[in-house]
């Protein structure tokens, strides 16, 4: 008889999540997306492809973008996630919600939490100087819906308040 266990093994992390600590034990083959949805009820991420190429699962990791339908949830051990529902400040939304909102960013919505959270992200990188570079770097994240002109000109008019350059 061997000594394979009859329980999956799971490995202990603590995850700061929206500002509140997490302290959990999960299997290896867990993704972040699926932590942060199935277990933790943070559902506004949303899987979309599955395989890193729609950005719909788009969260921050210490600050920068990733994809969490691509990363381990074992790997996020002693980082810092926020997710779309950790952007507001209360009833006070983030200015790249609002712009979201003043410039009708979006359609369906489905991609709305991942192309926020990618904003936010390059907001932070510091590398959106133009239109163009904007479109670049959110090139990542799709919307079926076709909202990409509107998309670009939230994150213009909210760059400014989130400490970067005005366009």
């Amino acid at each position: 008889m061997s000594d394979v266990p009859t329980e999956p093994s799971t490995h202990p992390i603590g995850l700061q999540i929206n500002g509140n600590l997490h302290q959990l034990q999960v299997p290896p083959w867990l993704t972040l997306l699926d932590l942060l949805r199935d277990e933790l009820d943070l559902v506004g991420s949303k899987k979309g492809c599955d395989h890193g190429q729609c950005g719909a699962c788009t969260v921050l990791r210490n600050g920068r973008r990733v994809n969490a339908c691509l990363t381990l949830a074992v790997m996020c051990d002693g980082d810092e996630l926020t997710t779309i529902e950790g952007l507001a400040d209360g009833d006070r939304l983030h200015p790249l919600q609002q712009a979201f909102i003043t410039h009708d960013a979006f359609q369906c919505g489905y991609c709305t939490p991942g192309q926020i959270c990618s904003a936010v992200g390059l907001a932070r990188e510091g590398r959106a100087t133009s239109r163009a570079q904007i479109q670049e770097a959110m090139s990542g994240n799709l919307c079926r819906c076709g909202a990409y002109s509107n998309i670009v000109a939230a994150v213009e008019e909210a760059l400014p308040h989130m400490g970067g350059p005005r366009l």
